[in-house]
């Protein structure tokens, strides 16, 4: 067989420079001519409505997207300092995502023109790589604490393709992957959705490739089902005639093809790594000498916080003092406004998570468990008071004005209905997200007034981030009044207020 011209379209070399890998683990001249590929030219229709407006592989796990982390991994596990990405479905926005990123290495964008299946896309890069082996990845794939370092113990061996595989004891997830014949360490063949898989293998989407590839995708039909060529066809011809070895690569992995998998990525990638997050306790206050001190006090004590900062919002009284004896840290917001507070509160936030509560008692730290729970497989938690028999005696939740917060949330829901969120309490300020997610959402957030606490909440769905609700306890205030909801006149003028934002948010989005 003879290699011909691909039809795949170079649209742009894409110099992305930034800081010096550490190279001490990568033998002298043994990935010098390693290039990588990144296949990122998928619809992703499965994980709609997500990618509705974005690739997948811009899909964020924990504030990055899959691409960079697999960018990352090429780069920091096999030392590639060149990565061809093949885009395709909305590869405009690929291109615009990693502009100006400090990644450590050259990218090359190349089109497929036509959505053909992998088998296709792979044959896009034939011209780029010329004639050089190379590491080749699915974009839309997730690797936790793996040890792809392992395949640079093949560069020396002689093969045509090194593939990857995990030993995995759950079979469904096999039938949902590939699995191979494998004797010692070579592949006989190989199995693509395996409905009844015999062995406890499940191959990934990360290979070693020569430029022998090439002429197997050319004369490897397409599949009768999807009429594509798929990859797994591919290499399952090159292990029948060439020399095809498996590389058994340990961690976590997970093949992100639907919103499940989305959340369920999230959730391991966080999991893994919770116990070095810090925990940032927001606090606004005007006017609340009387008790900040307790309610400082209440959230300091919990071991999950790291820091409690306060942000006095013009107070006449002792409020800044009162918290700063109590061990918080304290900023001034000079600008008015419970918006403007929480802004100034969350900029200067030290921790990756932030906890935003009120510094009149009505909420209590012994639901900062549930919130860091619900947030390892979300972007944000919002608390609810909603539920009859969470709420303290006297506390300032009136039949009328729950409802009014049920009845928005529904109406907020409505108009968003294709984001699936579930509210009930559009007025809780008791809520957690993560600060990346705080910086995703920013620019959008303007409001000054309590209309901040629904304008978090569309932000996060305009964004297509995810959002749940748990219910929270709620309690008497210790001292003082609601500012915006004590009287129906108050509470009416704040609904008001929510309302217009509301409308204006759906007419720009």
């Amino acid at each position: 067989m003879k290699g011909g011209r691909a039809p795949g379209r170079t649209t742009g070399i894409h110099r992305v420079r930034g800081e010096s890998v550490d190279m001490a683990s990568v033998k002298p001249g043994e990935s010098k001519c390693l290039v990588g590929v990144i296949l990122a030219a998928g619809r992703g229709v499965r994980a709609y409505p997500t990618t509705q407006f974005i690739p997948k592989v811009l899909i964020e796990v924990d504030g990055t997207s899959l691409l960079e982390r697999n960018i990352e991994l090429l780069r920091d596990q096999l030392g590639v300092r060149e990565v061809i990405i093949v885009i395709g479905y909305l590869g405009d926005k690929i291109r615009q995502a990693l502009h100006g990123k400090e990644l450590g290495v050259t990218i090359e964008f190349v089109e497929q023109v036509e959505q053909k299946g992998i088998g296709n896309a792979l044959l896009m890069v034939e011209n780029h790589v010329a004639g050089r082996r190379f590491a080749a990845i699915l974009g839309d794939e997730l690797y936790i604490g793996s040890n792809h370092r392992k395949l640079l113990s093949y560069l020396d061996r002689e093969y045509d393709a090194v593939l990857t595989f995990r030993c995995e004891k759950n079979r469904a997830k096999i039938s949902k992957n590939f699995t191979g014949v494998i004797d010692g360490n070579r592949v006989l063949s190989l199995t693509e959705k395996p409905k009844d898989p015999k062995a406890n293998l499940m191959g990934l989407g990360s290979y070693l490739l020569t430029p022998k590839v090439f002429d197997y995708v050319r004369s490897t039909p397409a599949s009768e089902l999807r009429g594509e060529i798929e990859i797994t066809d591919v290499l399952s011809n090159m292990a029948g005639e060439g020399i095809v070895l498996a590389c058994v690569l340990d961690g976590n992995y997970v093949n992100v093809t639907s919103t499940d998998d989305i959340n369920y990525a999230n959730y391991l990638w966080r999991q893994g790594k919770f116990p070095e997050y810090r925990v940032s306790v927001v606090i606004p206050a005007y006017n609340e000498e009387g008790t900040i001190a307790h309610v400082v006090h209440e959230f300091q004590s919990h071991d999950a916080v790291h820091e409690v900062l306060v942000v006095d919002n013009n107070s006449k009284d002792g409020t800044s003092r009162a918290a700063s004896d109590a061990g918080a840290r304290v900023v001034v917001e000079k600008e008015q406004g419970y918006g403007c507070a929480l802004r100034r509160g969350m900029d200067e936030a030290s921790g990756d998570i932030m906890i935003l509560t009120e510094a009149d008692g009505s909420f209590r730290s012994k639901d900062i468990p549930k919130f860091l729970e619900y947030l390892k497989d979300s972007d944000m938690v919002m608390g609810t008071r909603t539920t009859r028999d969470m709420i303290e005696q006297g506390a300032n939740m009136y039949p009328l004005l729950r409802w009014g917060n049920v009845f928005f949330g529904k109406f907020v829901e409505a108009l968003w209905w294709s984001c699936q969120p579930r509210f009930t309490d559009v007025g809780c300020t008791y809520r957690a997200l993560w600060k990346s997610t705080y910086q995703r959402i920013r620019p959008l957030l303007r409001a000054r007034g309590p209309e901040f606490s629904p304008e978090m909440m569309i932000a996060i769905l305009v964004s297509k981030k995810r959002v749940i609700e748990i219910p929270v306890s709620y309690y008497r205030r210790i001292g003082g009044e609601s500012k915006h909801s004590k009287t129906m006149w108050g509470a009416a003028k704040t609904a008001m207020r929510m309302l217009r934002l509301t409308l204006n948010y759906r007419m720009k989005y």
